[in-house]
């Protein structure tokens, strides 16, 4: 260990998640805090400036309670308060994708009115458009709509929250949104997509934008329970535990051993004796962790997001290593990192850090976790909030 801050008496918190955006990141604390790092040029930090932070740094100005969630759009975020039924939003507002009702940057959370009162079960954030699924099954959708990602019929950006008229009678469970395409699964376990169609993102055997939610036929007699979508690919698992990815696969992001795009849904069959439990994509690679904690990673690595100690692109899943053989609970890619969360509560980074994304002090990229690991601990005073890391300087393989 180099170096760790330290205080008497003061308790430290538990990451809870973390999410990942273009070049930045987010964390939520037990306690109910909220911190975030990296670029802050549009105001993606919510720390009312446009400065960047190259550690975990608390919102210590946002005290709504009960957060549920926190989610990265590309230069937005957006976060849930389950107590007051409310979204709120802040960053880059351009095509009102942050539901304000305006194309307005904001520089600290602010309540996405039009979604007040609403219970919310997730939402999703893709480069320019957000979605919102509700405990009842609808969906909302905003922001950007030049290829029709946002369900709604046209290709008018929404500045407010729509609901997606066409789920009339469907209950979706979950939501997934790329750079320009959408895609959802339902409880009954179909899968959709929608938006932008040239590599056959959305699973519906062409090239095609689609206007509309249209149901994916190739996977029938599974039962579909995860989605995920990456810039331009989407990746999809079965109630068995089976892992589906399809669309562009330039950079190998869609890991079946080849760069070939694939237009319907195509099974993983190197992860087949695997049970996926989660699922992410960045802008051009993957991230899939499966049920003993394991995690892969494949697709474009010019800056070691995939986090396997090179900067090589993969056209196969390969397993990341943590210290201590670790669990892994979670994970999240931003468009050139990713970040993880262990069982035993440790945040991991690695790739792009050149904007401070990586939350590690520096300004360089890593190609793997062992490089650089940053602890996060928080420390909670009267007057003040922060965050401190104990840094790990561990050998690469």
């Amino acid at each position: 260990m180099d170096s760790v801050m330290a205080a008497p008496d003061a308790p430290p918190q538990a990451v809870v998640l973390v999410s990942a955006g273009a070049s930045h990141s987010v964390a939520l604390l037990t306690g109910n805090a909220l911190c975030s790092w990296g670029r802050g040029e549009d105001g993606q930090l919510g720390h009312g400036d446009a400065e960047d932070r190259l550690v975990p740094t608390v919102l210590s100005g946002f005290d709504a309670p009960g957060i549920a969630s926190v989610i990265c759009g590309a230069d937005h975020t957006t976060a849930y308060s389950e107590e007051e039924l409310q979204v709120y939003s802040w960053g880059w507002g351009d095509f009102g994708r942050l539901g304000h009702g305006n194309s307005t940057d904001v520089f600290t959370p602010q309540p996405v009115k039009a979604l007040q009162g609403l219970k919310i079960k997730q939402i999703a954030c893709g480069d320019s458009h957000c979605l919102a699924v509700t405990m009842a099954g609808e969906v909302q959708s905003w922001g950007r709509n030049q290829n029709g990602q946002l369900g709604l019929g046209t290709t008018e950006d929404s500045l407010l929250p729509q609901k997606i008229q066409a789920f009339e009678g469907v209950c979706v469970k979950m939501i997934a949104a790329g750079a320009e395409h959408t895609s959802a699964v339902t409880e009954d376990g179909d899968l959709y997509g929608w938006g932008w169609g040239r590599y056959g993102n959305l699973g519906l055997g062409d090239r095609n934008d689609r206007l509309f939610p249209e149901k994916v036929s190739s996977v029938e007699g599974e039962k579909m329970v995860l989605v995920a979508c990456g810039w331009r690919h989407t990746i999809t698992v079965s109630e068995s535990g089976t892992m589906y990815t399809y669309g562009w696969s330039k950079y190998g992001q869609l890991g079946h051993g080849d760069f070939e795009d694939h237009l319907v849904p195509h099974k993983l069959e190197s992860l087949k004796d695997s049970t996926i439990s989660q699922i992410s994509g960045g802008w051009r690679h993957t991230m899939a962790l499966t049920s003993e904690g394991k995690l892969y990673g494949w697709g474009w690595n010019k800056f070691g997001q995939v986090g396997v100690g090179n900067n090589d692109d993969h056209c196969s899943p390969v397993q990341v290593h943590f210290p201590e053989e670790q669990k892994i609970s979670q994970v999240a890619c931003g468009w050139r990192h990713t970040l993880a969360l262990s069982e035993k509560k440790n945040v991991f980074s690695w790739g792009r850090g050149t904007s401070g994304q990586l939350g590690n002090g520096e300004i360089v990229d890593r190609w793997s976790p062992y490089s650089a690991l940053a602890q996060c601990l928080t420390l909670f005073y009267e007057e003040t909030q922060y965050l401190i890391f104990a840094i790990y300087t561990l050998p690469s393989y």
